[in-house]
């Protein structure tokens, strides 16, 4: 009985100390937001230099949202909330977590006002809790917005956090703010001058460049020399960098048209059949990445990530069944007559595309991204869209899958034999209708893969295998007919060629520029970069 006692006076004595303790600690968070609402302007500073010294992020937005004109305080309790006026209520967030937490009327809520003195205290506020932050990275990006405003009274908070900044990067940014504000200092001194303007010397875009020539004149022959030679080098390097970027684009494009074009090589090289539908079996893997993902979302969200996943087998199929029935339906009675194939298969793809309109419409439809194909990265300048760089990536697998194929299967190595040599294929029992049918399959399939990524980079709709059959034709003679090998060189020299042109002739005038060069290259070469080689490939 005395030791339970003891126990329970023990206990009390503890929620005793912890209550004293609690009671002399620091206000938390959300009390020094309701400050912020109570006294006059002066104590509004005082809440704010409070609210800054916890250091928290989130004390950020809610200064930001403060220094706008959207923080409200209720009249009831003093709740403090983030407003936003819509439809003639005030709906109320949460200051901390953003999150919706009702309405109120605006006789309910009063606005909490600041004048411009309070607005600078909230700056720099701001920019204590952004420059001083515990993340690196939230650090170098407020040093970089820092650059870019060239605010002069974030000098101080900068060189506070340049003082004690240990990370390499946010070292670097606090620096280079601190340079630009600098040379947009009509009163510094030259030899400050001529130290800023090589900071800024290995900048290489144009907030760098602005830093450089938009600033007063410096009054010294040195300090003038400085800025104009490091203004040129960051221009130097924002040309380099910008030939970077062109050459990525024109790779992203080369992995696009390797993808369109690889099935139309196959088929081409090994039937000399000239499939003008080939650009609606692309259209027809588009479409069925559509309904897939409409079905996943409809039925399985939790899979919609993976999505295109489920939709690249079934593209293929469909698209594969597709080309095989155009096969045996239309084009084997009309080998040998590449003329009359033409018009068949230009004739099988307005009926493809009249079919698709009478099922979906004639409308763009949007497939979208999966979340781990959003968004960007940044490699030094450039900038890489993951979408793209994952179809770059997905070209050089397709390419890999085709070679497998073609190398170390018995389709393959019959595909091969009826390219090179189609008589003595059929002579030695290889049976070349059914290679045809197959192979013919084989290139729809791979289009209908193509359509997968290709939904990825642009709408789906009746026209999209239009907009690439051209190129594809142009990337399949250039590269040499049948050649896996000259499709990719065929496809990255126009791809790289054609991005490198644009900007300078433009997207039209670069097309037909780059047609002309692969006319006069096809007089010189007929048979491509990759020419087949066997005594009666044509």
């Amino acid at each position: 009985m005395l030791k339970s006692l003891m126990r329970m006076i023990a206990l009390a004595a503890g929620l005793f100390l912890a209550a004293g303790a609690f009671a002399d600690d620091e206000p938390s968070l959300d009390g020094l937001i309701r400050e912020l609402a109570v006294g006059g302007y002066s104590d509004k500073r005082d809440a704010v230099d409070a609210l800054a010294a916890t250091g928290d992020p989130r004390a950020a937005r809610v200064l930001q949202a403060m220094s706008a004109g959207n923080l409200y305080v209720r009249d009831s309790d003093g709740a403090v909330f983030i407003g936003e006026e819509s439809g003639g209520v005030i709906v109320l967030k949460d200051p901390l977590s953003e999150e919706k937490v009702g309405e109120a009327a605006a006789d309910e809520v009063s606005q909490i006002r600041v004048n411009n003195s309070v607005r600078r205290t909230i700056r720099d506020a701001v920019a204590r809790l952004t420059l001083l932050s515990s993340d690196p990275r939230v650090r170098a990006e407020a040093a970089e917005a820092a650059f870019r405003l060239r605010d002069a009274e974030a000098r101080e908070a900068l060189a506070e956090a340049y003082a004690n900044e240990t990370d390499p990067k946010a070292r670097r940014a606090q620096s280079e703010a601190l340079a630009a504000l600098t040379l947009a200092d009509p009163e510094a001194e030259e030899a400050a001058i001529i130290e800023a303007a090589a900071m800024l010397k290995t900048r290489s875009d144009a907030a760098g460049l602005r830093a450089l020539t938009d600033i007063p004149e410096p009054s010294t022959e040195a300090a003038r020399l400085a800025v104009a030679e490091a203004a040129r080098s960051v221009e130097n390097n924002i040309a380099v960098w910008s030939v970077g970027q062109n050459f990525w684009f024109g790779l992203s494009y080369a992995s696009v048209l390797f993808l369109a074009a690889i099935g139309l090589a196959i088929t081409f090289g090994v039937m000399g059949v000239i499939n003008m539908a080939h650009g609606e079996m692309v259209m027809l893997g588009a479409y069925t990445t559509f309904t897939v993902q409409t079905l996943v979302h409809a039925h399985a969200p939790a899979l919609a990530d993976w999505s295109l996943l489920f939709a690249l087998p079934l593209a293929f199929a469909v698209s594969g069944l597709v080309g095989i029935g155009v096969e045996r339906s239309v084009v084997r009675w009309l080998y040998k007559r590449p003329l009359e194939t033409l018009l068949a298969t230009w004739g099988v793809s307005l009926i493809l595309q009249q079919a698709v309109r009478s099922i979906f419409g004639a409308s763009n439809l949007q497939v979208s991204n999966p979340s781990w194909m959003s968004g960007a990265f940044q490699l030094g300048h450039l900038s890489i869209t993951y979408n793209r760089f994952w179809i770059f990536l997905f070209a050089f697998a397709v390419a890999a899958a085709i070679l497998f194929i073609l190398k170390w299967t018995a389709f393959g190595a019959q595909i091969r034999a009826v390219t090179q040599n189609r008589a003595m294929a059929a002579s030695m029992g290889v049976n070349t209708d059914r290679v045809d049918a197959l192979t013919f399959g084989l290139g729809s399939g791979i289009a209908g893969v193509a359509g997968v990524a290709l939904s990825q980079i642009g709408n789906v709709s009746p026209n999209l295998g239009q907009i690439y059959i051209i190129d594809s034709f142009m990337v399949v003679v250039l590269g040499g007919v049948g050649s896996v090998w000259g499709t990719m060189a065929g496809g990255g020299v126009l791809g790289v060629a054609q991005k490198g042109l644009e900007p300078v002739a433009g997207a039209v005038l670069a097309k037909v520029v780059m047609l002309v060069l692969v006319i006069i290259f096809i007089q010189i070469r007929p048979r491509g970069l990759f020419a087949l080689r066997g005594r009666a490939v044509e």
